[in-house]
């Protein structure tokens, strides 16, 4: 029984501390992750409203890295994160409104 409420309170532990919020920044996986879709998009034949929207997502993925770059609080990685979030969904959807 010991044994077995150890080993539970292991994989409690180890779930808990993966999940920390101090390790959710992670600014520089999700900038690059956009920056890839972006790039994959530009290999596409794209459209006006497709063109536009890789602009903006350009424009968010730099916000992103000035934010991440000036970081002095941990305001500024969670808005470095969602603007690569939200240029990662803009590649996404010009892709999607393109051919390959």
């Amino acid at each position: 029984m010991t044994r077995s409420l150890l080993a539970g309170w292991t994989v409690a532990l180890a779930l808990a501390w993966g999940s920390s919020p101090a390790l959710a920044w992670n600014c520089p996986v999700q900038i690059k992750a956009a920056e890839d879709a972006i790039k994959k998009t530009e290999t596409m034949k794209l459209g006006p409203e497709a063109k536009g929207l890789i602009e903006q997502a350009k424009k968010l993925v730099e916000e992103a890295r000035t934010n991440h770059r000036e970081a002095k609080a941990k305001i500024d990685h969670a808005n470095a994160m969602w603007k690569a979030k939200a240029a990662l969904a803009q590649a996404e959807a010009a892709a999607a409104i393109s051919t390959p």
